[in-house]
């Protein structure tokens, strides 16, 4: 099993995802943790990737790395998304594969369930429906990395799993105005009207601010992370949530409140851009492994606000 000796490579150390569990398994005492710049390492690159496990033998192999964006990203970049994602988790796997990597975790994200299911969504509800236009093409990438997983451990006995968390938020993340996802967003719209006279603190929004989001502070993940780095799962597919869930109308609200309440919020009521109405997940599954989140949604999204303002302005 995986244990504070075991030589670990995190796939996208850079990213939001991946620099939190850099963080939390140094934390936790992990001494053998491997990291690449995307710059010495294109992960698109079989060849590159397949020397590159096969130098370092990692015992655990973590792929934070992927083409990730907002709703607009997703229309706008559709063969992008679609590419780049399956090129990156295969060229992975398959060299971990090679290389007798003892642990994989692939993540994903809960979009890449059908549109129109029962909520909350369970594991056992992939490919039972149609996708959402908007990110299918992200989805279709991903869900064929949960079924190329599923067939490693079923044919070779292989010990890979693929966490599907909700919208994750937290330090590091895109504040990109037209391709970042939607909490980011919200907290650099609305703090950018704050700094407007008072009669043009006005933010515009996109879609009705209707659909309904569920939300995990990206640390969270890194836990969850770390705890099934460990643990031997007979599901592949888990999926990785939390209680918090409002429309994002109430996030903006919200948001606003903490930065300031003068501020105009007005949504544009562009239907196409709300995408699904609602992703709840069904956490039965992980929390029968024994994990669950303990975020305080108000404290850390105190804390976000806060490194936005350190960081980005």
């Amino acid at each position: 099993m995986i244990n504070i000796n075991s030589k670990v490579f995190i796939a996208g150390h850079n990213g939001m995802l991946g620099s939190s569990i850099y963080r939390i398994l140094k934390k936790k005492g992990y001494k053998k943790i491997i990291t690449v710049d995307k710059k010495k390492l294109d992960l698109r690159n079989q060849i590159a990737v397949k020397k590159f496990i096969k130098k370092n033998k990692p015992d655990a192999v973590i792929i934070a790395a992927a083409k990730v964006g907002g709703i607009k990203a997703n229309i706008k970049y559709p063969a992008n998304f679609i590419s780049d994602n399956l090129q990156i988790q295969t060229n992975l796997i398959s060299s971990s594969h090679i290389n007798n990597v003892k642990k994989l975790i692939l993540f994903g994200s809960s979009c890449i369930y059908p549109k129109h299911l029962k909520k909350p969504i369970k594991e056992s509800q992939i490919m039972t429906g149609l996708l959402e236009e908007t990110n299918e093409s992200y989805a279709v990438a991903k869900i064929a990395g949960i079924k190329m997983i599923e067939s490693f451990n079923k044919q070779y006995n292989t010990n890979y799993i693929c966490l599907m968390p909700c919208n994750l938020f937290g330090p590091n993340d895109n504040y990109d105005s037209q391709n970042s996802h939607f909490l980011p967003a919200l907290i650099k719209k609305i703090y950018l009207a704050s700094k407007a006279k008072k009669k043009d603190k006005v933010v515009k929004l996109w879609g009705t601010g209707k659909p309904l989001r569920e939300v995990l502070y990206v640390d969270e993940v890194a836990n969850a992370c770390e705890f099934f780095l460990r643990k031997k799962t007979k599901k592949s597919l888990i999926n990785i949530g939390s209680n918090v869930e409002m429309s994002i109308k109430n996030y903006a609200n919200l948001v606003k409140k903490k930065i300031d309440p003068l501020v105009l919020i007005k949504f544009d009521n562009d239907k196409n851009l709300d995408g699904v109405m609602r992703k709840k997940l069904n956490l039965t599954l992980a929390k029968s492994y024994g994990w669950k989140s303990k975020m305080n949604f108000s404290k850390v999204l105190d804390e976000i606000i806060r490194d936005f303002k350190n960081s980005h302005i």
